[in-house]
């Protein structure tokens, strides 16, 4: 039994955007404004960090196009590069990178849920893993049910968004947004570099509509429409989002709190915007955690497909079509992750081989070209070859600022990436 092409490019689109635009827009963006110098420069990075983002979705829609297959990136690296580096990238997603995610994303929802319906705090992880099961089964029943779980949920968080926009644009005809200028001194090149790094995990998340390649309809045009309009969507509302957080609150305010969205939205719409932005976050996370459960587990099924994962993860449900095995697999560990609070130390021991495996990811097409691998397509990566060259390098600078920043959990996910090596030797032995 093979998948089933139902995904349209409307779909895959909300895939990109989806496996985007999670809770960290509506928080993360001090971080950046804490390292650089004016509220320009704040612009100028996220600018800059969206044109890389859509250099590496550039280089994934030729990938996707040459080998439109269920696991993507897994795909990807087995063929261009080495099986080894395919199964390790699906090791890290199961054991750490998608799972631990998964864990963090369903308590973030939970956490907001029940801030917005008054609930007790103590019941935050009952609903998390009430949320995991209950989009394991939406999931399982059929990749459509998932979709549409997805596309309605991300229709409300651009929705919300784009109501921050207009509101955040709107207010700043009041003048605050001469505050913007206000400087925080940094050594102007390290502190750019530096804010960079949150920036580019901000944009990760493109490669999902990859995972699903092989239930796309017409994967040869939609994967390099659904690729760059997501993408470039994406990166039009964070640029946008973070200009009304800087004419709402000033570079100054901006770096001082860890919740810019509430503290905007506060100004805009007093203490009924603590509420949107709050009702925005939960709304943002429970499509994320869709998405997270929909995309990955086809690249356990495309593992187990090769014989490096246990077979039955590459059984389809025979109704519905779904690797039922491959999505039970990952929400069980999700949710033995959630109950045992260890998410949080394997998501940040490992999140750093994200950008390792989009730089091998990118990589890859290099090897494609040179041998040929794959149909000729009618897309091609516009740029070539300096275009994936500057981003593997950037995907190289962006692993060393994180290994420098913190060895230890670096040098724990490097132990982690390799404990992979003999699980892959003993479920290849003999081939």
């Amino acid at each position: 039994m093979s998948f089933r092409r139902v995904l349209t490019p409307f779909d895959a689109t909300m895939v990109v955007i989806g496996g985007i635009i999670g809770s960290g827009i509506f928080i993360n963006p001090y971080i950046v404004a804490q390292r650089l110098s004016s509220g320009p420069l704040v612009l100028v990075a996220w600018v800059a960090g969206g044109a890389i983002a859509l250099v590496g979705a550039l280089a994934y829609a030729e990938l996707g196009t040459r080998s439109p297959k269920a696991g993507g990136q897994y795909v990807y690296l087995r063929d261009g590069l080495h099986p080894l580096l395919g199964f390790l990238y699906g090791w890290a997603l199961l054991v750490s990178i998608e799972s631990g995610a998964v864990a963090a994303v369903a308590l973030t929802f939970a956490q907001y849920a029940l801030r917005l319906a008054g609930g007790a705090e103590s019941a935050a992880t009952p609903l998390a893993v009430a949320a995991i099961v209950l989009l394991s089964g939406v999931n399982a029943a059929g990749v459509k049910p998932g979709s549409r779980v997805l596309n309605v949920f991300v229709i409300l968080k651009v929705a919300a968004l784009a109501v921050l926009i207009g509101a955040g644009l709107f207010f700043a005809g009041s003048g605050t947004w001469r505050q913007q200028t206000q400087a925080v001194p940094h050594a102007p090149l390290l502190a750019f570099g530096t804010a960079m790094v949150p920036i580019l995990f901000a944009y990760g998340g493109w490669q999902n509509a990859n995972y699903v390649a092989e239930e796309i309809e017409r994967p040869e045009r939609t994967l390099p429409l659904s690729l760059l309009a997501g993408t470039a969507l994406v990166v039009l509302v964070y640029v946008l989002v973070n200009l009304v957080y800087l004419r709402a609150l000033g570079l100054e305010g901006l770096a001082a709190t860890s919740t810019p969205a509430a503290d905007a939205a506060q100004r805009m719409f007093g203490g009924a915007g603590r509420t949107f932005v709050t009702a925005a976050i939960a709304i943002s996370t429970f499509g994320f955690l869709d998405l997270a459960i929909l995309a990955p587990t086809r690249v356990y099924y495309a593992v187990a497909a090769d014989g490096a994962f246990p077979q039955a993860l590459a059984r389809l449900h025979p109704r519905f079509g779904t690797p039922v095995l491959a999505i039970a697999l990952q929400s069980g560990w999700s949710i033995a992750l959630l109950l045992t609070g260890n998410y949080g130390e394997l998501l940040n021991t490992v999140v750093f081989a994200d950008w390792i495996f989009f730089g091998l990811t990118v990589l890859s097409l290099f090897a494609y070209r040179s041998r040929s691998r794959g149909e000729a397509t009618g897309y091609r990566m516009p740029g070539y070859p300096v275009l994936p060259a500057a981003f593997v390098a950037v995907a190289a600078l962006i692993v060393y600022s994180v290994v420098r920043a913190d060895p230890v959990r670096a040098g724990m996910g490097a132990v982690l990436l390799a404990a992979g090596v003999p699980v892959y030797w003993w479920f290849t032995r003999g081939r």
